[in-house]
């Protein structure tokens, strides 16, 4: 199966060269792993101490940062190597003064991987939330390097949960430590007989409150909202936009205004949503600041804003809940006490049930639902304080997971140490 498996994967990477011609984002990807060897034998020294994190995009790497910060504290004498499989990570992070090396993650073959481990020589691999690469995690435990999972969530379709995955589950029973989000996940662990598992929350929760923290002051927003009512619609899709665009045209009040920052920021799809709207709206990338007080919709059409602008908003809406993996991260505008709104698919992420469930969110099944639920949102100011201040306490409640995580790093490294 390895060999069928590293076929696949080679394959996969053939079809992303070929489609990099016509397709920027494939471009990226096949650019950026283009010579990646030559390129980290220049950069990691043989006497370098790496921890390696790996994220497969830029939600991965907010839900890691909190502990890459504390290992950059607590072991000033080791270097962070960053990888990343996706370009909308890699190119949003790719100057993170946080870690000492960044790069794109290779395509798992078992040259690659053999390859990769020499170079790097990592003590310990950190994988945030999941993403198993079968010749990586092989290649790893046959030199008997360290990984750990942090924040990590097992669905029950899960690969090495189900009858065929049997040869996958020897390669992720080698991994020395799962900390997971829930206790769903930690008994379809055990259920397949590994019991290094630790239910230790969600490090999100530690870095959307390191954010409410360190939240910098943003003039072109303050000076596009003024005095008027904000919502940030955050990583909407063009299912979204749908809704969000006949609310604005027919039925946004004056005295309000809408943050769009879509969750691709390609081309057509940004002229497409410019397309549906009836109002005033200015992009980012091509504003004259004189008119952003007249404007009344402004499209954020880069990456890496969203969740300072969030600091802004007095409604938040939550983009995905029309795709098949559902909605986006709803810890980021409710840390600020804002209250949400976002579509029917959320029931895959314990953190929007829960602010369903304390009525800090509110989900909607169709146009008019939302309708409905958005007037009631921008009519009632104490709703929206009410809900806003659920969420807030929502989050604060939560234990520091990446407290309880370093300790049990601060051992392995010690071990490995002596």
């Amino acid at each position: 199966m390895q060999y069928l498996y590293t076929l696949f994967i080679s394959i996969y990477g053939t079809a992303v060269s070929i489609a990099s011609v016509f397709n920027p984002k494939a471009k990226l990807f096949s650019d950026g792993r283009r010579n990646w060897e030559s390129k980290m034998l220049k950069s990691v020294s043989k006497d370098d101490r790496i921890i390696w994190v790996h994220c497969s995009s830029l939600g991965e790497f907010e839900q890691g940062r909190p502990l890459m910060e504390k290992i950059r504290t607590d072991y000033p004498n080791h270097k962070l190597a960053v990888s990343f499989f996706s370009p909308s990570g890699y190119e949003v992070q790719k100057d993170y003064k946080g870690a000492d090396y960044i790069f794109y993650l290779p395509i798992d073959t078992i040259s690659n991987s053999k390859k990769l481990i020499r170079s790097l020589h990592p003590e310990i691999l950190i994988l945030v939330k999941y993403e198993y690469w079968y010749n990586l995690l092989n290649r790893l435990k046959k030199n008997r390097i360290p990984v750990i999972v942090i924040s990590a969530v097992i669905k029950e379709d899960s690969l090495f949960l189900r009858g065929y995955g049997c040869w996958f589950r020897k390669v992720i029973s080698g991994i020395s430590h799962f900390f997971v989000q829930d206790e769903d996940s930690k008994k379809r662990l055990h259920s397949i007989h590994i019991e290094q598992v630790t239910v230790s929350g969600d490090t999100r929760f530690d870095r959307v409150k390191e954010i409410l923290d360190s939240a910098p002051k943003l003039d072109f927003v303050e000076k596009f909202k003024e005095n008027s009512g904000l919502i940030v619609v955050g990583s909407s899709w063009p299912e979204d936009e749908i809704i969000l665009a006949d609310y604005i045209n027919c039925q946004l009040p004056s005295d309000w205004k809408v943050i769009f920052a879509p969750h691709n920021i390609d081309e057509k799809q940004i002229q497409q949503l410019i397309l549906k709207l009836k109002k005033k709206t200015l992009r980012y990338t091509r504003m004259n600041e004189n008119e952003l007080e007249n404007a009344e919709v402004l499209i954020v059409d880069t990456m890496g804003l969203l969740t300072k602008i969030y600091a802004y908003a007095d409604i938040s809406y939550v983009g995905g809940g029309f795709t098949k993996t559902g909605v986006h991260n709803t810890l980021e505008p409710a840390v600020f006490g804002v209250p949400l709104i976002f579509g029917p698919n959320y029931n895959h992420y314990f953190e929007a049930k829960d602010l369903v469930y304390s009525g800090a969110a509110m989900a909607y099944s169709d146009k008019n639902d939302f309708f409905r639920k958005m007037d009631e949102l921008i009519q009632n100011e104490v709703m929206r304080e009410e809900r806003g201040k659920a969420g807030h306490q929502y989050i604060q409640d939560k234990p520091n997971a990446t407290e309880l995580i370093m300790g049990w790093l601060n051992d392995k490294l010690k071990t490995r140490k002596e």
